[in-house]
């Protein structure tokens, strides 16, 4: 059997007769040339400076209220402060209060319901609940 060629050993190592790589066409090897599309801007509307800065200096003061001042309260806060722990407190119950459906549980009472029906377990056994 006669050994391998060097370019195929590696397919990956260029052509030793050329800067062709096997697998890539020659297209993708040329480097792009120059068009007038790459040297234009972007947007050809001409920008406009803005002759007075819209930056507030930092007073010092959390939101622009003197300190000892009590912030006006917007329309949407109480809404959005009720609704929220609302909603949260509501979630808490239903999740302290909801069944249990765990697979734990059924396996326990099925395995005790088939041996009281065989006989092996005479009396039921009391469960605490959790």
């Amino acid at each position: 059997m006669p050994p391998p060629r060097p370019h195929l050993r590696n397919p990956l190592a260029l052509h030793p007769s050329s800067t062709h790589h096997p697998r890539l066409p020659r297209s993708s090897l040329r480097k792009p040339t120059p068009s007038l599309q790459s040297t234009r801007p972007l947007t050809t509307t001409p920008t406009q400076k803005a002759s007075h800065s819209q930056y507030d200096p930092p007073s010092g003061w959390l939101w622009g209220v003197p300190p000892g001042q009590k912030p006006e309260k917007e329309g949407w806060e109480n809404m959005w402060f009720y609704g929220f722990w609302g909603a949260v407190g509501i979630t808490a119950c239903a999740y302290v209060f909801k069944p249990d459906s765990s697979i734990q549980t059924w396996a326990l009472e099925e395995a005790r319901r088939r041996l009281e029906s065989e006989g092996i377990l005479t009396e039921p056994i009391e469960v605490v609940k959790k």
